[in-house]
């Protein structure tokens, strides 16, 4: 008789939360999903499915009575509906909320002159961020892309701190939170998921 292969040790205890993520046989891997309250970071190449895997995941919570946030920075949410729609999914059991910049802002006498953009953008990006969550109250977070969140800091070290204030703002409200990334070459960071 062979041994069955021992589930992925994502374990922190006997009875830790999980939160399943809607796509089979992942959740069978992980021993019943991600552990609760935690960020975890989809990294993959453009078409990979980290939009693919986001939606899953809130829409797994959602099946689930969990209310779900999707943050985006990236695509526009008639995208995000499109991308749901083309699997068969409604995406109208959760929140989508979608930080583009309005059009005027991309007109010439829309630019900052006195500033730098990313004093500006940054923290009133990261502030939208704050309050939807503070209205919606999400059991689960999308957020995307880290992406756009590095292009609006500019400096490592801003965009590092804002990533850890992210992360300490989610904890603080029971919230897991999955987010994400263009693919980086340099190999992953502990806790990442690459898809390809």
């Amino acid at each position: 008789m062979s041994e069955q292969p021992a589930p992925f040790p994502l374990s922190e205890g006997p009875a830790a939360e999980r939160l399943g993520s809607g796509i089979p046989g992942l959740d069978d891997v992980m021993a019943g999903g991600f552990p609760a309250r935690h960020l975890y970071l989809l990294e993959g190449e453009p078409g990979t499915g980290k939009t693919t895997m986001g939606l899953q995941f809130l829409l797994e919570g959602a099946r689930q009575g969990e209310s779900g946030l999707y943050v985006t920075l990236s695509e526009t949410k008639e995208e995000l509906i499109a991308v749901a729609a083309s699997h068969g999914w409604s995406a109208d059991a959760i929140e989508l909320f979608e930080l583009m910049p309005p059009e005027e802002a991309l007109r010439p006498e829309g630019q900052y002159t006195v500033f730098d953009p990313s004093e500006i953008e940054l923290t009133g990006t990261t502030q939208a961020i704050y309050e939807a969550v503070e209205r919606v109250k999400p059991v689960r977070v999308v957020f995307d892309s880290l992406s756009e969140m590095r292009l609006l800091a500019r400096d490592p070290l801003r965009y590092r701190r804002q990533i850890l204030g992210l992360k300490q703002f989610y904890a603080g409200r029971r919230s897991s939170s999955a987010s994400r990334s263009a693919y980086r070459r340099s190999g992953a960071w502990p806790g990442e998921w690459r898809t390809r």
